[in-house]
């Protein structure tokens, strides 16, 4: 990759830190490699697993299509990335690009959208990395072990960007090896034993409930553009990567096109090894949510479905660590421009600590909360959703401005 060599060795001493004298620079130390493990690790290449049930039915079965079509949709927010990366190199994102293409009051709304998102998104991932955990272990309560994921990813990412983008690596290496497992399980039993469905189904629709229809697959659409939120955060790291701003746009058109290879790839093989019709998932809300694992156990074995579970489970957990970086960078960026108190402009050694810290307090009280309710993932998914698409909408804004 064309900054690897950035990413493993050494910084160039003139581009090694872009700190000023009052303390609030941040260190410029990473490659390409590492902004793509920033983006995979928040976006999950597994996230469909959660949803897929839920996408399967309300598309009429045509669930590899809604990611088709999810992936060309977010490919314009991308862009839009893109060509504000180039015109902003600063930290904080949205924040940073509205304030410049709009001014300082949609900058302001949408550095507070954006929060919401930041802040939010790795409190659900926490949480879903707690309920994965109980699920193996039921005699810890799932609070404790959504606790126990935050405080483990807050020290690394307070130890530095750097420290925390090696450990990334490695658990994204085993988020692929896991995800390569299932493939290739998954292509054996289907050459084995065959399809459970048509095999054009999971882009044409099952036909359980009637001919194929536009309007369910526009209406999944909706939702599974959920999966792809976190590819963004890349761009909060504009400040601390080597070699220019280009190397930032390029991650995220990379991460983007990748998540949806993997998202359009998996969701394909899941629906042919359905048991289930669309129609009945449809008429069964309560197997929605656990249809990806139902699918993988009933045709490759318990072993797979644990593997998985595993996989999620940690997995999601670092997603919030990508996440809490970002959200970390954004409250910096907004002190610095003195939105937020000044104090969350400092850095320690090219980390901004005291951002970090005060991301994930936040996070932790929303992540321990919503572990504690039954309705707490609703809650917080529901604020993300408004955080998200009113950014974005800015950030649409701000390429026009």
């Amino acid at each position: 990759m064309s900054g690897q060599s950035a990413s493993t060795g050494a910084p160039s001493e003139g581009a090694e830190r872009a700190e000023t004298a009052d303390g609030t620079g941040l260190r410029r130390s990473l490659g390409f490699r590492d902004l793509v493990v920033y983006g995979l690790l928040f976006i999950a290449p597994m996230a469909p697993v959660g949803v897929f049930g839920t996408l399967d039915a309300k598309s009429h079965g045509a669930v590899a299509l809604v990611y088709l079509i999810a992936t060309v949709a977010m490919a314009f927010t991308a862009f839009s990335y893109a060509q504000m990366v180039r015109v902003v190199p600063q930290a904080g994102s949205v924040f940073a690009y509205a304030r410049a293409g709009l001014g300082k009051g949609p900058g302001f709304i949408a550095g507070w959208m954006a929060m919401l998102d930041y802040l939010l998104i790795p409190a659900v991932a926490y949480l879903f990395s707690g309920i994965a955990m109980n699920a193996l272990v039921p005699s810890v309560s799932r609070w404790v072990w959504t606790a126990i994921a935050v405080l483990i990813t807050t020290a690394l990412n307070l130890w530095g960007v750097r420290a925390a983008a090696r450990v990334g690596f490695a658990v994204l290496a085993m988020e692929v090896v896991v995800l390569i497992v299932f493939i290739v399980a998954a292509v054996v039993v289907l050459v084995q034993d065959g399809a459970r469905r048509e095999w054009l189904s999971p882009l044409t629709g099952d036909g359980s409930q009637g001919a194929f229809a536009l309007s369910a697959v526009v209406g999944a659409v909706s939702i599974a553009v959920l999966s792809y939120l976190g590819f963004d955060a890349i761009a909060s790291f504009a400040e601390e990567v080597t070699g220019g701003s280009a190397k930032v746009a390029r991650a995220v058109l990379f991460c983007l096109a990748l998540a949806g290879v993997l998202f359009v790839a998996q969701t394909y093989l899941v629906a042919l090894l359905e048991p289930l019709s669309s129609a009945e998932l449809a008429a069964e809300p309560g197997k929605q949510g656990t249809a990806f694992y139902d699918s993988v156990d009933s045709a490759a074995g318990a072993w797979l479905h644990d593997l998985v579970a595993v996989s999620k489970a940690i997995g999601a957990a670092f997603a919030a660590l990508a996440g809490q970086a970002a959200a970390g960078r954004l409250l910096f960026a907004m002190a610095r421009d003195r939105r937020l108190p000044k104090v969350l402009s400092r850095t320690d050694s090219g980390t901004p600590r005291v951002a970090l810290l005060c991301a994930a307090v936040v996070t932790l009280v929303a992540a321990v909360w919503a572990a504690r309710r039954d309705d707490g993932m609703d809650h917080l998914v529901s604020v993300v959703d408004i955080g998200a698409l009113t950014a974005f909408l800015l950030l649409h804004a701000s390429v026009v401005g």
